[in-house]
């Protein structure tokens, strides 16, 4: 099955029109994105967006041989000037069939929002599944399914609809996801890359051409990930973007509760709100017995407040007791821990701080924990597939 993407952005378009934000400033070239629409072997046009005809042809393809137009936005679109020949765009009903006099089986899916999303079967048994902007499937059966060769969705903008996929089996490991619907919420090329890969996921330029259970190389998701950075520089939310195509998470917070204290008890809020529904959450610092079991993905969050708790245990933060076995047992349990990630079988994700670079510490035992925690990063890090640090919300990749 031959899949021409006309165009991969949202419905408004990349730059979308008089708007001033960097994003589509920058969007030039092949960088710009009409608004989404496909051409599946030339028979069978998902949704019809402005200059379809041109933006096939610019694509080496022609709208003549187009049987079946069928909308998926939740309205008729903009005001379009039909191309001649071109049959008048429909819908098909939620969890009606069609099959049209080229072979292919169209069923509409059911959408947790307004719209309409498509599973398009060719003849030769491929298997194609369409979203529409901003919508996730509904209704999909708890059993496991036979995986689609390709899921064509709002990738950015529904993260929580490619999660639900892959728990139906909808989504499998060889399933070429490819983002659509793209908008001015990510900036573009290399970045747009980086955060698709880690949900498996990736972008091509409008005009591109795929072809349906042919096989595409799946970015290689990383297994275990830190993320360090500064105080409020992103790499929470950086930490959690990665994992919300995860069907199953587990969110580990070393922080725990503090009593008395309400200015921690907003941030330990407002990070529950930021986590998909779905996530499951263990307040925890025993981590070397979740890293050894198997289980659902693990968001640890912090790394810094786990090397807080270890030296209270170990008395640490005694110059004397330090000393004389607090310096040992610290060490000790530092090495349990990085042994538990090199040899977990789990998907990880951790975050951390970097705070060797700025103002050195007054006291001995803050000079400790700033060096202890530089050596815990190094360690940890050492055992990731990628590591990422975080400044003013902007990811550079130093590993992977």
């Amino acid at each position: 099955m031959e899949l021409t993407l006309l165009g991969t952005g949202a419905p408004l378009g990349l730059p979308r029109p008089d708007c001033p934000c960097a994003v589509c400033a920058t969007a030039r070239g092949p960088q710009a994105r009409a608004a989404t629409a496909l051409l599946v072997d030339g028979a069978l046009l998902l949704d019809l967006t402005p200059g379809a005809a041109l933006a096939a042809a610019r694509s080496g393809h022609s709208l003549v041989g187009v049987r079946q137009v069928l909308l998926t936005h939740p309205h008729d679109g903009p005001a379009v000037e039909v191309p001649a020949g071109l049959p008048a765009a429909g819908r098909v009903p939620d969890g009606r069939e069609l099959t049209l006099i080229s072979g292919h089986r169209v069923r509409a899916v059911p959408m947790d929002s307004p719209g309409t999303g498509y599973e398009v079967i060719s003849p030769d048994g491929e298997r194609l599944l369409y979203l529409p902007p901003g919508g996730a499937p509904a209704g999909l059966p708890d059993d496991h399914r036979t995986p689609y060769d390709m899921v064509v969705l709002d990738v950015t903008g529904r993260p929580d609809a490619l999660a639900r996929l892959r728990a139906t089996g909808a989504v499998g490991a060889s399933t070429d996801v490819v983002a659509a619907h793209l908008d001015h919420d990510i900036p573009g090329g290399a970045e747009l890359d980086r955060r698709l890969a880690a949900a498996g996921a990736r972008a091509v330029p409008d005009g591109t051409t795929l072809y349906v259970g042919e096989y595409h190389a799946v970015p290689d998701v990383p297994r275990r990930t830190l993320v360090t950075g500064g105080a409020r520089s992103g790499k929470s939310v950086e930490a959690e973007r990665r994992l919300e195509t995860f069907p199953e998470v587990l969110y580990v917070a070393t922080g725990g509760t503090r009593e008395g204290d309400p200015e921690w008890a907003q941030r330990v809020s407002l990070h529950r709100d930021r986590r998909p529904g779905s996530w499951r959450t263990a307040e925890t610092c025993d981590l070397v017995p979740l890293l050894e079991s198997d289980g659902p993905a693990l968001l640890i969050d912090c790394l810094s407040l786990w090397l807080t708790d270890a030296m209270d245990r170990a008395g640490a933060w005694d110059d004397e007791r330090w000393a004389h076995g607090g310096q040992e047992e610290l060490r000790e349990r530092m090495a349990e821990l990085v042994a538990a990630v090199r040899n977990t079988s789990r998907t990880v994700v951790a975050v951390t701080n970097e705070v060797g670079s700025g103002v050195v510490p007054a006291t001995a035992s803050g000079r400790r924990f700033r060096d202890e925690l530089g050596r815990l990063n190094a360690a940890f890090g050492d055992e990731c597939e990628q590591v990422l640090l975080v400044v003013s919300g902007q990811a550079l990749v130093l590993r992977g």
